[in-house]
């Protein structure tokens, strides 16, 4: 909301050296937040000048100008720029006579823009000047025209400040309205708001209008079935002016109000509309009584209906669109923009005005609907008093009367809102419990007073309070404590930190994501956070992510993953993109575009990971209505909601691009490959205190042979919590990524769940390893991480670590077997281990190999 000072000032006291800085901390001391002050770019002599004479020239360029000799101060003294009083200056308009008083830009002036004004050689003269234009001034549209300002009633001598008078001196404040405060939309709303800051006296302007009454126009509120319980319209008055003269300018002190507020001049009669909208809060609109096909009718629209618009856009109506009706059809969309077909132009000379009271949540809704916010919606969305509907039609009458030379009428109606105050009872004790402050009862009491309420004495320590019309959004006890303590100053809350509760701290699984963060980015991973709105080509790329989508059996993957059908997936019915309506199954997607825009900026050695969580539906899920905004749900609305929400388990996904180490002297670059998503999966997975075992795979995003099911041992055998590998090259060409890319995921929700309770820990020992070779020719088809299981739990409690570190098929080898190297390093606690009982330990591990797949120790 921006608020000219000179505005203000006609409402509430204002010192008379008063600064928009002043004005802005008097506001946030009540809880307003200032954004910015607003003033005219004008500066410099900008005066009132006498046209003496007027000579057109016509030019070789076809272009007629005048030649122009205007007086710029009084005779015989010196101009504000300490010029001649006299000026010649050359004029492209043609508005103006000899005799008329303009508005001279002197050389030194500057025009909004930068537009610096100086003598200059134009047209084979030297124009000493400029007359200005209300477009030069940001006064108006009209470029073509320059202002005569005794078409704004405006008489002054030659070489008055022509800033003043045109009010383009003043300057206005602008603050941030929050919602629940839309009586602040209004000069009327902020000048109460200072008064209760400063303690200045306040004038009321809607108390200064004094409202006639109008009959005989017939108005119908028809909505006998109020959408969700609210009625569309409950208030409706309309006024009549006759013979207004559309030909009139809008005063320039109008105009200049307006402009600071943010609002252009269109015309006489749109810019009285708009005036009292600011003045008083409450929005208004005028047909053109001609165009009026009988009475009006406020109702729903029907399906099917139509209407166009005053920005010219011909609007589907939705059935719960709060409509204004006449004989022919839809003329209005209530609250929000009138209709083209009753607009007044420049023709119309009797004006019907309209001051409604329209439902908050009808016109919020139709506004946000149509993409048509205007100022009237958001007005009236955040609501408006209504009982000022009165003296806001009055004092647009009253306007029109003195500025447009009509003449008012009693044809009208008085639809007139009911309001029923709610009570609120309020305990004292209350305002110091919920503040924490020292509030005396007093001062609670002159602060709900102050603001509008009416107060009178309950039980023992307990006030009744009415609130005024203009504040709907005080409707319980804890309003009005917040209402004392912006009133009385919130420097009065003392600063004081809470003590946390004994006993509380992070849960197991909220400690163990936290570690496996911190592990993976220690790794050299930079962690990220991507929207969880995606795709269907996303979803169907990437699956439904550390799930495997193919099973592998015996190592061959059943059936094609590529080929795999569309997953499942939560869909939002308002979704921010409409392109990417979907919740994700999977991190890749948010990856994958990561990576993409990073590698667009160049940077291609990337290691990404990403904690978050995935959304799964569910065929049991509800479809849960969206209840009504005004009011808080009931607890069986609140359970069906919550039960209509998706699972969403926590995943943690990585993805590897580029080289693993950089080419450098001596040593050439190492891409990235399969091996290095897999020890990322691994990191992870040991910050939990889990242990994964890797098998054979398929996922329709990765590579067919390059792809490791992921698994954690249960009692009864593996069970898979997550997928690595390298993405497919299809994919990764499709989303123009460089070379290989290396990915991983897993459901970390499950691996905490099924890792051990408390993570293990052993001692160090101080005495020397043992190390030895071990290799074991096996059948081909088993893989290489069940046999190196096998071993270590052959081997015992001395084997400290074991790996493959070799996997050989060739010469020496019988076809469909295989030859895998492990090297063994043994270590004892508490000595030094002899060679005998290292080779001992191997050997039992050989036996538990031999006993589960047959395997031979290959000398």
């Amino acid at each position: 909301m921006r608020v000219p000072l000179s505005w203000l000032g006609e409402f509430v006291e204002l010192p008379e050296s008063v600064t928009p800085e002043q004005v802005h901390a008097d506001l946030v001391r009540v809880g307003f937040e200032e954004e910015d002050i607003r003033r005219f770019d004008v500066s410099g002599p900008v005066v009132v000048g006498e046209v003496l004479s007027r000579e057109p020239e016509e030019h070789s360029n076809g272009k007629t100008v005048n030649w122009c000799q205007v007086r710029v101060a009084p005779e015989g003294q010196q101009a504000a720029d300490g010029g001649a009083d006299v000026r010649g200056i050359v004029c492209g308009a043609h508005n103006f006579e000899a005799g008329d008083r303009v508005v001279v830009s002197l050389p030194g002036a500057v025009l909004p823009g930068g537009f610096e004004i100086s003598a200059r050689k134009t047209y084979g003269h030297v124009s000493d000047g400029m007359i200005a234009s209300a477009r030069e001034l940001t006064l108006g549209d009209d470029h073509d025209g320059i202002i005569v300002l005794s078409r704004f009633g405006i008489d002054a001598e030659p070489g008055a400040d022509a800033k003043a008078l045109l009010g383009l001196d003043q300057s206005a404040v602008e603050i941030n309205v929050t919602p629940d405060r839309g009586y602040a939309f209004s000069i009327r709303g902020v000048a109460r708001e200072v008064s209760h800051s400063t303690g200045a006296a306040f004038s009321d302007p809607a108390a200064a209008v004094t409202p006639a009454t109008g009959s005989g126009f017939p108005v119908v509120l028809d909505d006998r079935e109020p959408i969700r319980g609210r009625a569309g319209a409950t208030g409706f008055i309309a006024r009549t002016v006759r013979g207004i003269d559309q030909s009139r300018p809008t005063p320039a002190w109008m105009v200049a109000r307006l402009q600071l507020a943010g609002i252009r001049s269109l015309s006489l009669e749109v810019d009285i509309s708009n005036y009292v909208m600011l003045e008083l809060g409450q929005p208004l609109h005028a047909y053109d009584l001609a165009k009026l096909d009988g009475g009006i009718t406020v109702r729903r629209a029907a399906p099917g209906e139509t209407l166009l618009t005053l920005d010219g856009a011909e609007r589907k109506l939705h059935v719960e669109d709060l409509v204004i009706t006449d004989g022919s059809g839809v003329v209005g969309l209530a609250g929000v923009m009138g209709g083209e077909s009753t607009k007044v132009t420049e023709t119309t000379s009797d004006v019907l005005i309209e001051a409604a009271t329209f439902d908050s949540v009808s016109i919020a809704r139709t506004s946000r609907r149509h993409k048509l916010p205007s100022e009237a919606s958001k007005r009236f969305e955040r609501g408006v008093d209504p009982l000022v509907a009165r003296a806001a039609a009055q004092r647009m009458v009253d306007l029109l009367v003195e500025l447009a030379g009509g003449t008012a009428d009693e044809l009208g109606a008085e639809l007139v809102a009911p309001w029923d105050a709610p009570e609120i009872r309020l305990p004292l004790a209350r305002v110091n419990g919920l503040m924490g402050a020292d509030y005396t009862d007093a001062e609670a009491r002159t602060a709900i007073e102050m603001i509008g309420c009416t107060v009178t004495d309950g039980a023992a320590g307990e006030l009744v309070v009415t609130p005024p019309s203009w504040r709907s959004d005080l409707t319980r006890p804890a309003d009005l404590v917040e209402e004392v303590a912006r009133v009385v100053g919130y420097d009065r809350i003392p600063s004081v930190l809470p003590v946390a509760p004994p006993g509380r701290g992070l849960t197991r699984a909220q400690r163990l994501r936290r570690r496996a963060a911190n592990v993976v980015t220690a790794a050299g991973l930079d962690e990220v956070q991507s929207y969880p709105f995606v795709t269907r080509a996303q979803l169907d790329d990437f699956g439904a992510g550390a799930e495997p989508v193919v099973p592998v059996i015996d190592g061959v993957a059943q059936g094609d993953a590529a080929q795999a059908g569309p997953v499942a997936a939560v869909k939002l019915a308002n979704p921010l993109d409409g392109e990417a309506p979907f919740m994700r199954r999977s991190l890749l997607a948010g990856l994958v575009t990561a990576a993409q825009r990073n590698v667009s900026r160049g940077l291609t050695d990337l290691a990404l990971v990403e904690f978050g969580a995935v959304f799964e539906p569910r065929p049991e899920l509800g479809t849960a209505e969206v209840p009504p905004l005004a009011e808080k749900p009931a607890s069986e609305t609140l359970d069906e909601l919550y039960g209509s929400v998706p699972a969403q388990p926590r995943r943690a996904a990585g993805l590897l691009i580029g080289d693993a180490v950089a080419k450098q002297a001596g040593e050439a670059a190492r891409a990235i490959d399969w091996a290095d998503a897999l020890d990322a999966a691994r990191i992870v997975a040991g910050a939990v205190s889990a242990e994964l075992v890797v098998t054979q795979g398929a996922h329709r995003a990765f590579h067919p042979g390059r792809t490791a099911e992921l698994s954690v041992r249960v009692d009864d055998g593996l069970e898979p919590v997550g997928v690595a590998g390298e993405l497919l090259p299809e994919l990764v060409a499709e989303y123009h990524l460089p070379g290989r890319v290396a990915a991983f995921e897993l459901d970390l929700d499950r691996l905490i769940e099924l890792a051990p309770r408390e993570p293990e820990t052993h001692p160090l020992s101080t005495y020397p390893a043992a190390t030895q070779d071990l290799t074991l020719v096996v059948g081909a088809d088993i893989p290489a991480g069940d046999v190196l299981a096998v071993v270590t739990a052959g081997a015992g409690e001395l084997l400290e670590g074991a790996r493959i570190v070799d996997d050989y098929r060739g010469t020496g080898i019988p076809e469909g077997q295989k030859a895998l190297t492990f090297a063994l390093r043994f270590r004892a606690t508490d000595r030094t281990l002899k060679a005998e009982e290292a080779s001992a330990a191997k050997l039992l591990g050989v036996a538990a190999a031999e006993l589960a797949f047959d395997a031979k120790l290959r000398d």
